[in-house]
C-alpha cells in the first residue's frame, strides 16, 4: 500500500492547495497521507475533507523546526489533538517570530535598492511565511529580476542561488527559521498525544548514533527512512540505526510543487510502500 507522510500545501511553502494536493496524490495511488505544513495546522480541515472525498486515510500532521541546545533539525508530529489551545499558542508564537525575521530580511533588501513593499508581501501570508513564495513575490517585479541577474552575474539564476545570496549571506544578513525548543514540544506531546519523528535526517546530517541515542531517551518515537533527500547508502544506514534503537520508520515525498504537468520535485514523485517501513502501523 502506498503512503505519503510528508506533504506541503499553500498554507506553508507548497504550491498546491490541500484539495489540489489530495487530487494529485490520489492519481498516484496513495491510500494514506499526512499534510505536514511548516509550523501550521491551518490546512488540515481542507485536507481531511478532500481525503474523505478521494477515500484516502488522512493522518494529522505538522512539521516543526526544533532545536536541542546547539543542534537544529526538523521534526514531524503525527496523530496529535490539533484543537488544543496550547498547540496554537506555540504555533502563533513561531509564526510571529518568523514574520518578524522575514520583515527584517525584506527591509534589508529594500535598503539594497530592491523595489519591495514589505508589509504588502507579509500580509499575503496568514500562517507560515514561506521563503520560496517570497522570492516569487520579489521576482514578479521586472526591476528586481533585472537587479538579481546583475548582482549574481547570471541571466538565469535559480531559486537556491537567490536564497543563498540574499537570505543566507552573512554580509547581507541571514534569515533564520523560528525554531522551537524540543523540550517544549515534548512537554506538549504529553498533553495532546501523537508520535514525533525525526525527518530526513541525512539531509540535515543527523545520522550519528550518539544523537539518536539521546533523542530516543528524550522520547522521539521514530525516524523518516524513505525520503528523496536520502541517498541509497543513507537509507541503508538509517534503517540499520532505526532497527538498533527500535524506532518507528516512516516515509514521505516532501512534495511541494510541479510545473506544466511535469513533476519537478521529489524524484518525479517519490512513492513509498509500507512494506519497507517497520512499525508504521503505529502511525497509520
Amino acid at each position: 500500500m502506498l503512503i505519503d507522510l510528508q506533504l506541503h500545501s499553500t498554507y506553508s511553502d507548497g504550491y498546491l492547495t490541500p484539495t489540489k494536493l489530495v487530487e494529485f496524490i490520489a492519481k498516484q495511488g496513495v491510500k494514506v497521507a499526512a499534510l505536514t505544513d511548516h509550523n501550521t495546522v491551518g490546512g488540515l480541515y481542507e485536507f481531511r475533507q478532500a481525503c474523505k472525498e478521494f477515500k484516502i486515510k488522512s493522518i494529522t500532521g505538522v512539521e516543526f523546526y526544533v532545536k536541542l541546545r546547539n543542534k537544529k533539525f526538523n521534526i514531524l508530529w503525527y496523530n496529535f489533538d490539533d484543537e488544543r489551545p496550547e498547540l496554537h499558542d506555540i504555533l502563533r508564537d513561531s509564526q510571529a517570530r518568523r514574520k518578524n525575521k522575514m520583515r527584517r530580511s525584506l527591509l534589508r533588501l529594500e535598503n539594497l535598492g530592491f523595489k519591495i513593499n514589505t508589509e504588502k508581501i507579509l500580509d499575503k501570508y496568514n500562517h507560515y511565511v514561506p521563503l520560496n513564495h517570497v522570492v516569487d513575490d520579489i521576482l514578479s517585479i521586472p526591476f528586481n529580476k533585472a537587479k538579481i541577474k546583475k548582482d549574481l552575474k547570471n541571466k538565469t539564476p535559480q531559486e537556491n542561488e537567490i536564497i543563498n545570496h540574499y537570505f543566507k549571506n552573512l554580509k547581507i544578513g541571514v534569515l533564520y527559521e523560528s525554531y522551537i525548543n524540543l523540550d517544549r514540544i515534548l512537554k506538549l506531546r504529553k498533553k495532546i498525544g501523537g508520535q514525533l519523528i525525526l525527518n530526513h535526517p541525512a539531509k540535515n546530517r543527523y545520522i550519528k548514533e550518539d544523537t539518536w541515542r539521546e533523542l530516543k531517551k528524550l522520547g522521539i518515537d521514530g525516524v523518516e527512512v524513505l525520503s528523496p533527500h536520502h541517498s541509497f547508502n543513507a537509507i541503508m544506514y538509517i534503517q540499520y540505526l532505526a532497527k538498533n534503537f527500535e524506532f518507528v520508520t516512516t516515509g514521505g515525498s516532501d512534495f511541494h510543487r510541479f510545473d506544466n504537468d511535469l513533476i519537478n520535485n521529489s524524484w518525479q514523485y517519490f512513492k513509498i510502500d509500507i512494506k519497507y517501513l517497520k512499525n508504521i502501523n503505529k502511525i497509520i
